[in-house]
């Protein structure tokens, strides 16, 4: 008998404390747990479904291409993957572009190309990147070690060499004081979503790209949470007049189809050459058929202009909210659809507290909640959200108001 037949261990491997939740179906902006209840999605499976639940005209794209070709490597091409590409340069900084299955895929993508850029240019000894405390970058190895997170490395030996972390709080001249020779780039999320939906200021980005510019530099942005819409523009970077060498992307690339891509000026990718890097599900015809959907309605005429418009309403409301409930509630965070209440309480319990009266929402590091909406929410929405939230408040003072002592007799 296996230990998991013997439930010493469940046969899905226990890394992650599941909320006991079990969803059936969704339909746009809403989820229907396996026992009918209705949830309102405001974590969008963590940043990931912009358009919502079985978006019609992404369930049409899925469907059709289906019935084409599912997989045929990258040994070939693949059409629906070069207009994908060719369409994310088009509408961004960059020249280039890899697929992969994942953020984290994407990340290792993004540090191999600094680290191959500076070997192509001269400088073999350049392979370390600056990063900054509080960033999440994900879950491999090379990538825990970027985040520099102690709790997510704890027990998996030595960590990768190769990463410099300076404090997120850290100004200018304490970022160009950590250069060294050894020094290929730097990396960093315009705005930390794991780290508490903490947004770096323009001034600091532009000097960024300063400090990179004069040292020989590349300048990686982890976008993965940040980008494809979440902002209000196609990428937070966009705000700050400030462009990469190279960024990392998935999430809502796909919608919930699992892809994801590095992407990168001509300049910085001259060491990719064929054989510096690979993927074998990367790109495939069915994410990048969905990926291209995507695309279609994110680009549309108006479309980041009213996700800037619901995303401004919000953020009122929620501060209105804070105000109302400044004993649960410090402050509103963030930028966008990708936005943050920094708790009074602990942060799992307002998140459970939401949960009960019917919000879905994602914690996040000093103890925020975030709040992940979909990219097509409308005023009612925000509305029903709100009530919520104002439900929960007084679910948890009622919760954390000491019962009356009883009288003897």
């Amino acid at each position: 008998m296996t230990a998991a037949q013997s439930g010493a261990i469940p046969a899905v491997m226990p890394t992650y404390r599941r909320i006991d939740i079990a969803f059936e179906k969704g339909d746009g902006v809403y989820l229907y747990g396996v026992d009918g209840r209705r949830y309102l999605d405001f974590a969008c499976g963590i940043a990931v479904t912009a358009f919502g639940h079985c978006h019609p005209y992404l369930v049409k794209a899925l469907e059709t291409q289906a019935k084409k070709a599912w997989h045929v490597s990258n040994l070939h091409r693949i059409p629906e993957g070069e207009t994908l590409a060719k369409r994310l340069v088009e509408a961004s900084f960059a020249d280039t572009v890899f697929f992969t299955n994942s953020g984290t895929e994407a990340i290792e993508g993004t540090i191999k190309l600094v680290r191959k850029y500076q070997s192509a240019v001269g400088h073999p000894e350049r392979y370390r990147l600056i990063t900054f405390e509080g960033a999440f970058h994900g879950r491999s190895m090379a990538a825990l070690a970027a985040g520099g997170q102690e709790k997510y490395l704890e027990g998996f030996g030595p960590r990768v060499e190769g990463f410099d972390q300076v404090p997120a709080t850290a100004t200018l001249k304490e970022v160009e004081a950590a250069i060294t020779p050894e020094t290929a780039g730097v990396l960093i999320e315009p705005i930390q979503g794991e780290g508490g939906i903490r947004a770096f200021t323009p001034e600091f980005l532009r000097g960024l790209r300063a400090l990179c510019d004069k040292h020989g530099l590349l300048l990686a942005m982890d976008e993965i949470q940040t980008g494809m819409g979440r902002s209000g523009k196609l990428f937070a970077h966009e705000w700050t007049g400030v462009t990469p060498d190279v960024m990392a992307v998935a999430k809502a690339l796909g919608n919930g189809y699992p892809i994801g891509a590095f992407m990168a000026t001509a300049n910085a990718a001259q060491g990719m050459t064929p054989g510096t890097h690979g993927s074998t599900y990367g790109g495939n015809p069915l994410a990048t058929a969905v990926g291209n959907a995507v695309l279609d309605l994110m680009l549309a005429p108006g479309f980041l202009d009213g996700v800037q418009q619901v995303a401004s309403h919000l953020r009122q409301q929620l501060a209105m909210l804070v105000d109302r409930n400044s004993d649960i509630f410090e402050e509103v965070r963030g930028q966008g659809l990708l936005l943050g209440l920094k708790c009074r309480l602990p942060n799992g319990d307002v998140a459970a507290a939401f949960r009960q009266a019917g919000l879905l929402t994602a914690m996040a590091g000093d103890n925020v909640v975030r709040l992940l909406p979909p990219l097509i929410i409308e005023a009612q929405h925000i509305n029903e959200a709100t009530d919520l939230i104002e439900k929960a408040c007084a679910e948890l003072r009622k919760a954390s108001k000491p019962e009356a002592p009883r009288k003897a007799g």
